[in-house]
């Protein structure tokens, strides 16, 4: 290993420009508005695939953005792994709160600020730089496959049915991904399992249009009124969802996976403290631990109706919308919580407004096994990376795709990432430290050394 070691070093300033360069591409796959760029970002990383070693590479076009694929098979007999990552990113809005241009990578106490930095092409390119390591030193000791896709930040729409058309294509023994977080670079941690996740938008609408407030005010519904007392009405004094049916089938926690969860390093003051906040918030009887990784939510991502724009207007708006998203736990399927939701909400709209419900995306809630030879080589790789053994965690993110991997590759998936909370994932100013990056091309490595050693026991 000590050979991959000396060419990371060697190489370590041209693996940042490169990252920088994939930085600057503007693939929001959300807007149409940018989709020659995340078209031009597809492109780019195909021939950094090539250029890193990999054979049949391809833009693999779908209905929507491309797929990235490409591959190593030194064996047939040898183990293979399946990299997952995402090139497409969030809308950097609002624009007004970043302190440098979101696509223009720049470098501040040693960190990278740039939309995507985190999440996720720094997270992914450390494997293609991995990979490049790994061949350039003749240390490849498994095969490798990687399939990078451009449309995760909307739901991963084209993603099952590629993976359902190219079974054979995609078979391997397990899927790692890094598009996740650790608890910090002091104290590494593994990711087990991440919720699922049920994305909706709703719409209310009162009158046929927008009102002079003085004039009708008091006596024609405000939809942006009744939209806030619906959805306040959806929790409960104790910060429990009120939807009927939503917590059938939770799988709940035993008394010592409790225990083992909320044993992990956290400061409660300390994460005040980041956030600028007084007190947490969340459903009652639960740890910030548990609330954030274990227990399902509901959230408000955005709100808006009538006039915003400066100065005043006074105005009784036709509209008013919502978008909100359910993180959910194993045992709840997305589709069905979205079905509960849409009728729930549309039960307690008043006669005064008419409801419209607008299914997004969503995703089922996954636990991968911490006994397969998969999880402890990641295990194994990161205690030799870090010198300590990773603390096993939940993760509150979504990945939908993850639990679909499973049901159409039948393979499990390892998280591996290298983030941290505090890396303003779908912020303004999101960043990614350098030495994560470094450290997750130094890792990787061991993944696979560990992996092929325990799959041919």
């Amino acid at each position: 290993m000590q050979s991959i070691k000396n060419y990371i070093e060697e190489n370590k300033p041209r693996f940042l420009e490169e990252l920088f360069a994939l930085l600057r591409f503007p693939s929001v796959s959300a807007d149409p508005a940018y989709k020659n760029d995340v078209l031009a970002t597809a492109d780019f990383v195909a021939q950094k695939l090539r250029d890193a070693g990999a054979q049949n590479v391809e833009v693999c076009p779908t209905s929507g953005y491309p797929i990235v694929y490409g591959e190593k098979i030194i064996n047939n007999n040898l183990p293979t792994v399946l990299v997952y990552g995402h090139y497409d990113v969030q809308p950097a809005d609002p624009l007004e709160l970043w302190h440098t241009p979101p696509f223009e990578p720049t470098v501040r106490d040693g960190k990278i600020y740039a939309r995507g930095a985190c999440d996720d092409k720094g997270q992914f390119y450390m494997h293609v730089k991995a990979f490049e390591a790994m061949m350039h030193t003749d240390n490849l000791p498994c095969n490798i496959k990687f399939m990078i896709e451009g449309e995760e930040e909307v739901g991963s729409d084209n993603l099952g049915k590629f993976v359902a058309a190219n079974k054979e294509r995609l078979a391997a023994d397990v899927v790692l991904i890094s598009d996740t977080s650790m608890i910090s670079m002091e104290t590494p941690s593994l990711e087990t399992g991440l919720r699922g996740l049920s994305y909706m938008e709703v719409e209310v609408t009162g009158p046929n249009r927008d009102l002079h407030s003085g004039v009708y005010g008091g006596a024609v519904a405000n939809p942006a009124t009744i939209l806030c007392q619906m959805i306040a009405s959806l929790h409960d004094e104790n910060n429990h969802i009120t939807i009927p049916g939503f917590y059938d089938g939770v799988v709940e926690l035993t008394e010592e996976e409790r225990k083992d969860l909320n044993s992990a390093p956290f400061d409660l003051e300390e994460y005040k403290k980041d956030l600028e906040i007084e007190e947490v918030w969340g459903e009652n009887g639960y740890s910030t631990l548990e609330r954030t990784g274990t227990r399902p939510t509901l959230e408000v991502n955005g709100i808006w109706g009538g006039y915003t724009g400066a100065g005043a207007k006074t105005v009784l708006p036709s509209k008013a919308f919502a978008k909100i998203s359910m993180r959910l736990v194993p045992g709840q399927d997305w589709e069905k919580i979205s079905e509960l939701f849409t009728e729930h909400f549309v039960s307690i709209a008043p006669k005064s407004v008419k409801v419209k419900v607008t299914k997004h995306h969503g995703g089922a809630a996954y636990v991968t096994p911490t006994d397969s030879p998969a999880f402890q080589a990641a295990y194994q790789a990161i205690e030799e990376s870090f010198g300590k053994a990773p603390v096993p965690t939940r993760g509150g993110g979504s990945i939908p795709i993850v639990a679909l991997f499973e049901e159409e590759l039948g393979i499990k998936t390892v998280l591996m990432g290298f983030g941290l909370d505090s890396d303003n994932l779908h912020s303004p100013n999101e960043k990614y430290d350098i030495f994560n990056y470094y450290k997750g091309i130094e890792t990787i490595p061991l993944f696979f050394k560990h992996f092929a050693e325990l799959e041919n026991k």
